[in-house]
Protein backbone atom coordinates (compact mmCIF):
# COMPACT_ATOMS: atom_id res chain seq x y z
CA UNK A 1 0.00 0.00 0.00
CA UNK A 2 1.25 3.48 -0.86
CA UNK A 3 -0.40 5.76 1.66
CA UNK A 4 -0.19 8.69 -0.73
CA UNK A 5 -2.36 6.80 -3.22
CA UNK A 6 -4.31 4.42 -1.00
CA UNK A 7 -7.29 5.18 1.15
CA UNK A 8 -8.57 2.15 3.00
CA UNK A 9 -11.70 0.52 1.60
CA UNK A 10 -11.01 -3.10 2.49
CA UNK A 11 -14.18 -3.52 4.59
CA UNK A 12 -17.72 -2.18 4.12
CA UNK A 13 -16.99 0.86 6.30
CA UNK A 14 -14.85 2.37 3.50
CA UNK A 15 -13.39 4.79 6.02
CA UNK A 16 -10.69 6.05 3.58
CA UNK A 17 -7.98 6.22 6.24
CA UNK A 18 -4.37 6.20 5.03
CA UNK A 19 -3.33 4.39 8.26
CA UNK A 20 -0.28 6.62 8.71
CA UNK A 21 -1.57 10.14 9.18
CA UNK A 22 -5.11 8.96 9.89
CA UNK A 23 -6.30 5.75 11.53
CA UNK A 24 -9.69 4.32 10.61
CA UNK A 25 -12.38 2.76 12.75
CA UNK A 26 -10.30 -0.36 13.42
CA UNK A 27 -7.19 1.68 14.36
CA UNK A 28 -5.04 -0.60 12.18
CA UNK A 29 -1.73 0.79 11.01
CA UNK A 30 -0.33 0.30 7.51
CA UNK A 31 2.06 -2.49 8.53
CA UNK A 32 0.22 -5.54 9.89
CA UNK A 33 0.33 -5.98 13.66
CA UNK A 34 0.07 -9.62 14.68
CA UNK A 35 -0.56 -10.73 18.24
CA UNK A 36 0.17 -14.42 17.90
CA UNK A 37 1.26 -17.05 15.42
CA UNK A 38 0.68 -20.43 17.00
CA UNK A 39 -0.50 -23.98 16.40
CA UNK A 40 -4.09 -24.24 17.61
CA UNK A 41 -6.04 -27.50 18.03
CA UNK A 42 -9.39 -25.97 18.91
CA UNK A 43 -10.86 -25.32 15.45
CA UNK A 44 -13.38 -27.56 13.71
CA UNK A 45 -12.04 -31.12 13.15
CA UNK A 46 -11.37 -30.80 9.38
CA UNK A 47 -9.26 -27.70 10.09
CA UNK A 48 -7.42 -28.80 13.22
CA UNK A 49 -6.94 -32.48 12.52
CA UNK A 50 -4.68 -34.13 15.07
CA UNK A 51 -1.77 -31.70 14.93
CA UNK A 52 -3.60 -28.38 14.69
CA UNK A 53 -3.74 -25.39 12.39
CA UNK A 54 -1.10 -22.65 12.27
CA UNK A 55 -3.19 -19.60 13.19
CA UNK A 56 -2.15 -16.01 12.58
CA UNK A 57 -4.05 -13.70 14.95
CA UNK A 58 -4.14 -10.16 13.59
CA UNK A 59 -4.57 -7.32 16.07
CA UNK A 60 -7.48 -4.84 15.82
CA UNK A 61 -10.85 -5.48 14.17
CA UNK A 62 -13.36 -3.71 11.95
CA UNK A 63 -16.36 -4.51 14.20
CA UNK A 64 -15.37 -3.83 17.82
CA UNK A 65 -17.93 -6.21 19.35
CA UNK A 66 -18.35 -5.32 23.02
CA UNK A 67 -18.23 -9.02 23.97
CA UNK A 68 -15.27 -10.05 21.81
CA UNK A 69 -13.62 -13.23 23.07
CA UNK A 70 -10.27 -11.84 21.84
CA UNK A 71 -10.83 -8.43 23.41
CA UNK A 72 -7.19 -7.98 24.43
CA UNK A 73 -6.11 -7.78 20.81
CA UNK A 74 -9.24 -6.76 18.90
CA UNK A 75 -9.83 -3.39 20.54
CA UNK A 76 -8.81 -0.17 18.88
CA UNK A 77 -5.82 0.51 21.12
CA UNK A 78 -3.90 -2.72 21.77
CA UNK A 79 -1.29 -2.92 24.53
CA UNK A 80 2.15 -3.02 22.86
CA UNK A 81 3.10 -6.06 24.95
CA UNK A 82 0.38 -8.01 23.12
CA UNK A 83 1.86 -7.34 19.67
CA UNK A 84 4.63 -9.85 18.98
CA UNK A 85 5.06 -9.30 15.23
CA UNK A 86 5.34 -5.94 13.49
CA UNK A 87 6.25 -6.90 9.93
CA UNK A 88 5.19 -9.34 7.25
CA UNK A 89 8.72 -10.76 7.18
CA UNK A 90 8.53 -11.67 10.88
CA UNK A 91 5.14 -13.32 10.38
CA UNK A 92 6.37 -15.37 7.41
CA UNK A 93 9.42 -16.55 9.33
CA UNK A 94 7.28 -17.74 12.25
CA UNK A 95 4.74 -19.44 9.97
CA UNK A 96 7.52 -21.38 8.26
CA UNK A 97 8.77 -22.55 11.67
CA UNK A 98 5.34 -23.82 12.71
CA UNK A 99 3.81 -25.22 9.52
CA UNK A 100 5.78 -28.49 9.76
CA UNK A 101 4.33 -28.98 13.26
CA UNK A 102 0.76 -28.46 12.04
CA UNK A 103 -1.53 -30.17 9.54
CA UNK A 104 -0.06 -27.85 6.88
CA UNK A 105 -3.07 -25.57 7.25
CA UNK A 106 -2.74 -21.86 7.95
CA UNK A 107 -5.57 -19.78 9.39
CA UNK A 108 -5.69 -16.01 9.08
CA UNK A 109 -7.84 -14.88 12.02
CA UNK A 110 -9.60 -11.50 11.84
CA UNK A 111 -7.86 -10.72 8.56
CA UNK A 112 -10.32 -8.27 6.97
CA UNK A 113 -8.47 -5.05 7.78
CA UNK A 114 -5.14 -6.61 6.77
CA UNK A 115 -6.44 -8.61 3.82
CA UNK A 116 -4.01 -6.98 1.42
CA UNK A 117 -1.15 -8.68 3.30
CA UNK A 118 -2.47 -12.18 2.62
CA UNK A 119 -1.39 -12.45 -1.04
CA UNK A 120 2.10 -11.28 -0.07
CA UNK A 121 2.36 -13.86 2.73
CA UNK A 122 0.98 -16.73 0.68
CA UNK A 123 3.18 -15.98 -2.32
CA UNK A 124 6.26 -15.78 -0.09
CA UNK A 125 5.40 -19.18 1.41
CA UNK A 126 5.06 -20.64 -2.07
CA UNK A 127 8.38 -19.14 -3.10
CA UNK A 128 9.97 -20.84 -0.09
CA UNK A 129 8.43 -24.23 -0.91
CA UNK A 130 5.46 -24.18 1.49
CA UNK A 131 2.02 -24.90 0.07
CA UNK A 132 -0.45 -24.92 2.98
CA UNK A 133 -4.22 -24.90 2.80
CA UNK A 134 -5.19 -21.28 3.49
CA UNK A 135 -8.18 -20.48 5.73
CA UNK A 136 -9.72 -16.98 5.84
CA UNK A 137 -11.36 -16.77 9.30
CA UNK A 138 -13.36 -13.54 9.40
CA UNK A 139 -16.36 -11.91 11.06
CA UNK A 140 -18.06 -11.80 7.60
CA UNK A 141 -18.19 -8.00 7.62
CA UNK A 142 -16.15 -8.23 4.44
CA UNK A 143 -16.28 -6.16 1.28
CA UNK A 144 -17.03 -8.26 -1.79
CA UNK A 145 -14.29 -6.57 -3.82
CA UNK A 146 -11.75 -7.50 -1.12
CA UNK A 147 -12.92 -11.11 -1.16
CA UNK A 148 -12.49 -11.20 -4.93
CA UNK A 149 -8.86 -10.19 -4.48
CA UNK A 150 -8.47 -13.08 -2.04
CA UNK A 151 -9.87 -15.70 -4.42
CA UNK A 152 -6.54 -16.99 -5.81
CA UNK A 153 -4.96 -17.18 -2.35
CA UNK A 154 -7.69 -18.61 -0.08
CA UNK A 155 -8.82 -22.24 -0.06
CA UNK A 156 -11.37 -22.33 2.79
CA UNK A 157 -13.57 -19.54 4.08
CA UNK A 158 -14.47 -19.66 7.78
CA UNK A 159 -16.78 -16.69 8.44
CA UNK A 160 -18.99 -15.91 11.40
CA UNK A 161 -22.62 -15.13 10.75
CA UNK A 162 -23.34 -13.02 13.80
CA UNK A 163 -26.62 -11.21 13.30
CA UNK A 164 -29.86 -11.01 11.40
CA UNK A 165 -30.99 -8.24 13.75
CA UNK A 166 -29.58 -4.93 12.52
CA UNK A 167 -30.37 -3.15 15.80
CA UNK A 168 -28.55 -5.81 17.77
CA UNK A 169 -25.57 -5.50 15.42
CA UNK A 170 -25.52 -1.76 16.01
CA UNK A 171 -25.72 -2.09 19.79
CA UNK A 172 -23.17 -4.86 20.19
CA UNK A 173 -20.82 -4.41 17.24
CA UNK A 174 -21.09 -0.77 16.12
CA UNK A 175 -22.51 -1.62 12.70
CA UNK A 176 -26.07 -1.36 11.37
CA UNK A 177 -25.68 -2.97 7.95
CA UNK A 178 -24.12 -6.22 9.15
CA UNK A 179 -26.93 -8.54 7.94
CA UNK A 180 -26.80 -7.06 4.46
CA UNK A 181 -23.03 -6.98 4.09
CA UNK A 182 -22.41 -10.37 5.69
CA UNK A 183 -25.04 -11.86 3.40
CA UNK A 184 -23.27 -10.41 0.38
CA UNK A 185 -19.95 -11.76 1.65
CA UNK A 186 -21.29 -15.28 2.16
CA UNK A 187 -22.76 -15.35 -1.35
CA UNK A 188 -19.35 -14.33 -2.73
CA UNK A 189 -17.60 -17.02 -0.69
CA UNK A 190 -20.00 -19.64 -2.08
CA UNK A 191 -19.39 -18.37 -5.60
CA UNK A 192 -15.66 -18.83 -5.12
CA UNK A 193 -15.44 -22.10 -3.20
CA UNK A 194 -18.88 -23.67 -3.30
CA UNK A 195 -21.11 -24.32 -0.31
CA UNK A 196 -19.62 -27.68 0.65
CA UNK A 197 -16.37 -28.64 2.33
CA UNK A 198 -13.97 -30.84 0.38
CA UNK A 199 -11.69 -33.02 2.51
CA UNK A 200 -8.81 -35.37 1.73
CA UNK A 201 -8.59 -39.04 2.69
CA UNK A 202 -7.41 -38.04 6.14
CA UNK A 203 -10.47 -35.84 6.73
CA UNK A 204 -8.63 -32.53 6.39
CA UNK A 205 -10.35 -29.72 4.50
CA UNK A 206 -8.69 -28.35 1.39
CA UNK A 207 -11.48 -26.28 -0.19
CA UNK A 208 -14.87 -24.91 0.75
CA UNK A 209 -16.84 -23.03 3.37
CA UNK A 210 -17.75 -23.38 7.05
CA UNK A 211 -20.10 -20.83 8.64
CA UNK A 212 -19.85 -20.25 12.38
CA UNK A 213 -22.46 -18.78 14.68
CA UNK A 214 -21.80 -17.91 18.32
CA UNK A 215 -25.02 -18.16 20.34
CA UNK A 216 -25.22 -15.24 22.77
CA UNK A 217 -27.06 -15.40 26.11
CA UNK A 218 -30.39 -13.63 25.99
CA UNK A 219 -30.35 -13.39 22.18
CA UNK A 220 -31.86 -16.70 21.08
CA UNK A 221 -34.24 -14.99 18.63
CA UNK A 222 -31.28 -13.57 16.72
CA UNK A 223 -29.72 -17.03 16.48
CA UNK A 224 -32.95 -18.51 15.16
CA UNK A 225 -33.13 -15.77 12.52
CA UNK A 226 -29.52 -16.41 11.49
CA UNK A 227 -30.28 -20.08 10.96
CA UNK A 228 -33.45 -19.22 9.05
CA UNK A 229 -31.46 -16.95 6.75
CA UNK A 230 -28.84 -19.63 6.13
CA UNK A 231 -31.57 -22.18 5.34
CA UNK A 232 -33.30 -19.77 2.96
CA UNK A 233 -30.18 -18.46 1.21
CA UNK A 234 -27.52 -21.18 1.30
CA UNK A 235 -27.53 -24.75 -0.04
CA UNK A 236 -28.33 -27.33 2.63
CA UNK A 237 -24.97 -29.05 2.30
CA UNK A 238 -23.47 -26.05 4.11
CA UNK A 239 -21.33 -26.88 7.13
CA UNK A 240 -22.61 -24.88 10.11
CA UNK A 241 -20.64 -24.67 13.34
CA UNK A 242 -22.92 -23.71 16.26
CA UNK A 243 -20.81 -22.35 19.10
CA UNK A 244 -21.68 -22.30 22.80
CA UNK A 245 -18.32 -21.04 24.06
CA UNK A 246 -19.35 -17.47 24.93
CA UNK A 247 -17.94 -16.09 28.16
CA UNK A 248 -18.05 -12.49 29.49
CA UNK A 249 -14.62 -11.06 28.68
CA UNK A 250 -12.80 -9.53 31.62
CA UNK A 251 -12.71 -5.76 31.42
CA UNK A 252 -15.52 -5.48 28.87
CA UNK A 253 -18.47 -3.11 29.30
CA UNK A 254 -21.42 -5.40 28.67
CA UNK A 255 -25.21 -5.19 28.68
CA UNK A 256 -26.73 -7.20 31.51
CA UNK A 257 -27.77 -10.10 29.26
CA UNK A 258 -24.16 -10.72 28.29
CA UNK A 259 -22.77 -10.75 31.81
CA UNK A 260 -23.30 -14.50 32.07
CA UNK A 261 -22.60 -17.58 30.00
CA UNK A 262 -25.19 -19.31 27.85
CA UNK A 263 -27.81 -21.53 29.53
CA UNK A 264 -28.44 -25.10 28.45
CA UNK A 265 -32.07 -24.27 27.65
CA UNK A 266 -31.02 -21.42 25.34
CA UNK A 267 -28.51 -23.55 23.48
CA UNK A 268 -30.88 -26.51 23.22
CA UNK A 269 -33.49 -24.27 21.60
CA UNK A 270 -31.01 -23.11 18.95
CA UNK A 271 -29.69 -26.63 18.31
CA UNK A 272 -33.24 -27.97 17.98
CA UNK A 273 -34.06 -25.30 15.40
CA UNK A 274 -30.83 -26.03 13.51
CA UNK A 275 -31.79 -29.68 13.28
CA UNK A 276 -35.40 -28.96 12.33
CA UNK A 277 -34.27 -26.85 9.35
CA UNK A 278 -32.58 -29.88 7.82
CA UNK A 279 -28.90 -29.00 8.07
CA UNK A 280 -26.92 -32.23 7.99
CA UNK A 281 -23.30 -31.02 8.02
CA UNK A 282 -21.67 -29.27 10.93
CA UNK A 283 -20.91 -29.29 14.61
CA UNK A 284 -22.35 -28.32 17.98
CA UNK A 285 -20.35 -27.64 21.12
CA UNK A 286 -20.66 -28.78 24.70
CA UNK A 287 -21.87 -25.99 26.97
CA UNK A 288 -18.71 -26.48 29.01
CA UNK A 289 -16.75 -25.06 26.07
CA UNK A 290 -17.22 -21.63 27.65
CA UNK A 291 -14.48 -22.68 30.07
CA UNK A 292 -12.15 -23.68 27.23
CA UNK A 293 -10.59 -21.91 24.26
CA UNK A 294 -9.75 -18.82 26.32
CA UNK A 295 -6.60 -17.36 24.76
CA UNK A 296 -3.95 -15.49 26.70
CA UNK A 297 -2.47 -12.95 24.33
CA UNK A 298 0.13 -11.84 26.83
CA UNK A 299 2.04 -14.90 25.55
CA UNK A 300 3.42 -15.43 22.08
CA UNK A 301 1.54 -18.78 21.95
CA UNK A 302 -1.90 -17.68 23.08
CA UNK A 303 -3.14 -21.27 23.43
CA UNK A 304 -0.03 -22.80 25.00
CA UNK A 305 -1.87 -24.32 27.97
CA UNK A 306 -4.82 -25.73 26.00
Amino acid sequence: MNHEEHRCGCCPRHCAADRINTLGFCHAHLAPEVASVCVHKGEEPPLSGKKGVCNVFFAHCNLQCCYCQNLDISRGVVTPENIFYHSIAEVIERIEELLPLSENIIGFVSPTHYADAIPTIVQALHDDGFFPTVVYNSNAYDDVSTLRRMEPFVDVYLPDMKYMDANLARRLSNVSDYPLRAGEALHEMVRQKGSGLLCDEGGLAFRGLVVRHLVLPGEVDNSLRVLDWLADNMPMNLHVSLMAQYFPPEGATLPSALQRTLSQAEYDQVVSHYQSLGFYNGWVQELSSSQSFRPEFSRQDAFENQ
